[in-house]
């Protein structure tokens, strides 16, 4: 009820800050009943906020713990809707961490749900693709849920990271076609898991148009900061 109540709450003024031209491709690859992955490029906070208002049924993002914890009055709403649509609160303090959301994930897509996950772990510092990190293909292959590479266009001019009051323009969301990688189960884990994350990335890459970087958005990060 609450997560139906925050999509009737936050999409009027979405739909607003989209002009009224959200345009949306693709929902009929979106499984009516059962799990799956929707692996979506990453470009701006608001990327959380439009992916769940296009789909009818709940969609789980993990969220970092510090978005639970805000400091000023916009990062409170954001907050508030965060634990209104039950998303996943996760800590990036290591591998174990890491791991333990990974988990969190896989049994929500045992029980059926959605899942939302950004394959680059972080925001785009540019609005390049950068290279996916293997934890997409740890969970399609503990979870046995198809991959749904999805391209969100648009939101990083909305939204810049950094920046916490967006500004009105035209969002494009596009769903590709499901990804089933059953085949790579009797596969060496660590390999199956890298030649999933890249085939997702270039699913997305070919949906968005993104130019490629074979670099971790986070190093990138990192280098652009030190």
């Amino acid at each position: 009820m609450r997560y139906q109540f925050s999509r009737l709450t936050v999409g009027p003024v979405l739909n607003a800050l989209a002009l009224g031209r959200l345009t949306v491709t693709g929902l009929e690859h979106v499984p009516e009943t059962g799990s799956a992955i929707l692996a979506s490029n990453h470009l701006s906070l608001i990327d959380s906020f439009y992916l769940p208002l296009v789909v009818s049924r709940p969609v789980v993002f993990p969220a970092k713990a510090e978005y639970f914890a805000p400091k000023n009055l916009a990062g409170h709403l954001f907050a508030a809707y965060l634990k209104s649509t039950n998303q996943l609160r996760i800590d990036r303090g290591g591998a174990r961490s890491a791991y333990a959301t990974l988990d969190a994930a896989v049994e929500i897509l045992r029980q059926g749900e959605l899942f939302g996950f950004y394959p680059e772990g972080t925001r785009s510092p540019d609005g390049r693709l950068y290279r996916g990190r293997s934890g997409i293909g740890y969970l399609a292959l503990r979870s046995g849920a198809p991959v749904l590479p999805v391209a969100m266009l648009g939101t990083r001019k909305m939204l810049p990271p950094g920046a916490w009051l967006p500004r009105p323009t035209r969002v494009e969301i596009r769903i590709g076609e499901p990804m089933g990688f059953g085949h790579l189960a009797n596969d060496p884990p660590a390999k199956a898991r890298r030649v999933i994350a890249e085939q997702v990335t270039a699913a997305i890459g070919e949906l968005s148009g993104q130019e490629y970087v074979h670099e971790y958005a986070s190093d990138a990060k990192a280098r652009l900061i030190g």
